[in-house]
């Protein structure tokens, strides 16, 4: 299986930190702080495993004109070096008593003001990491300077992938791919979830993958009730239907899509289940398109299967962005009405309970185009597989 090119090339990060810069302005922002791995590696290049330390902090700072400026601990100084960020400042981390903020705050009050606000993701979907008190402690070193939330602008801008991101995320699921279509050959009952997910992470891993950061499954009688635990030891037997979930990951950009399978012979319900959430997800695809939004999308599966009697849906949305995180903004939901617009990658996610109890649950991976959508996963079967 051939494999893409690692990494992007610089002009990648000037078309991603021009359209900050273009959304800073009209926001009236001086600049932006960030402060997490998906955010700094996406407008530097800073792609190391160590942010799996909570130890340190991590700063980057976008101002309204020039090039990112990395605020880093020492460790990460050749790292950061190797992008295309070329102004970094260091310092010995970790130290509790002072972790970069004066330095941090010292840059901050030098770059040139003209509006007095600075952006930082502080809304929905978005997170510090960062202790709590060093950034009210960094708020309070600001002059004439505030923080205002920019979560929204920073997932509206990350929500279009470039044709670069896009091939990246294309290859994570061709990999996904191999891993469900090797599934019939090796799973059978008597065997584990554990055993058969430990299969299809080797299988993965063979195929390419860098990592398989998340992978789970759940199986019962005729159904499962749950889409967000396992692998466990529960082995197979003949009734039971599984589902697998996988996040492979491709050079830092995830896949996010899963399979059902049945072990003997199904129940009437469960195929109709199968064919309702298989239509239902027919039914998305044709909704997707340039000028749609999420709700549309939303609408148009859930239409499908309440009319396929739906007894409910506890996912509380019906697929999701994706990209460098295994689940991005926005969510197709009954009220979320974000606008489609093309270079956006979504995940169709229809899923129902058809019976107490028991979920069934289907998932594709597409990317928006011109001219409606294209799935970057390969389409699953019309009809449940049946592993006898």
């Amino acid at each position: 299986m051939s494999l893409l090119e690692r990494g992007f090339e610089d002009s990648e990060f000037e078309m991603r930190t021009l359209r900050a810069q273009k959304m800073m302005a009209e926001h009236k922002l001086d600049a932006i702080f960030l402060t997490t791995e998906p955010n700094v590696r996406y407008f530097s290049g800073f792609f190391t495993q160590f942010w799996e330390s909570p130890t340190r902090p991590w700063f980057l700072i976008v101002p309204l004109t020039g090039k990112p400026i990395a605020v880093i601990p020492e460790i990460g100084a050749s790292g950061m070096a190797a992008t295309w960020v070329d102004d970094i400042h260091t310092w010995a981390s970790p130290n509790p008593a002072d972790d970069g903020i004066s330095l941090v705050a010292d840059i901050l009050n030098t770059l040139p003001r003209r509006y007095g606000r600075i952006g930082a993701t502080l809304g929905t979907e978005s997170y510090l990491r960062m202790p709590f008190n060093d950034f009210i402690d960094l708020s309070s070193r600001l002059t004439g300077t505030v923080f205002v939330d920019i979560a929204t602008q920073i997932h509206r801008l990350r929500s279009i992938k470039s044709n670069a991101e896009i091939k990246k995320i294309r290859k994570a699921c061709e990999i996904a791919n191999i891993g469900f279509a090797n599934i019939p050959d090796h799973a059978r009952v008597g065997q584990t979830e554990r055993d058969i997910c430990k299969q299809m992470r080797i299988d993965m891993l063979h195929a390419g993958a860098d990592i398989i950061k998340y992978l789970i499954s759940g199986s019962g009688p005729d159904g499962y009730d749950s889409i967000i635990m396992g692998p466990t030891d529960r082995q197979l037997t003949k009734g039971d239907v599984l589902i697998i979930d996988v996040g492979a990951v491709y050079d830092g950009y995830f896949s996010d899509f899963d399979r059902n399978f049945a072990f003997g012979h199904p129940s009437d319900s469960t195929l109709k289940a199968y064919t309702a959430v298989y239509e239902a997800t027919d039914a998305g695809f044709k909704a997707a398109r340039p000028g749609a939004t999420t709700t549309d999308v939303y609408t148009a599966m859930w239409s499908v299967m309440e009319s396929a009697g739906a007894l409910g849906n506890d996912v509380g949305r019906l697929g999701h962005g994706l990209g460098i995180q295994l689940t991005e903004w926005p969510s197709n939901t009954a009220s979320d009405n974000t606008l489609l617009e093309p270079g956006m990658v979504i995940t169709l996610e229809p899923g129902m309970m058809y019976a107490p109890g028991k979920s069934m649950v289907h998932e594709e991976n597409l990317v928006i185009t011109k001219n409606g959508a294209e799935y970057l996963s390969v389409r699953c079967p019309p009809e449940l597989t049946i592993i006898e």
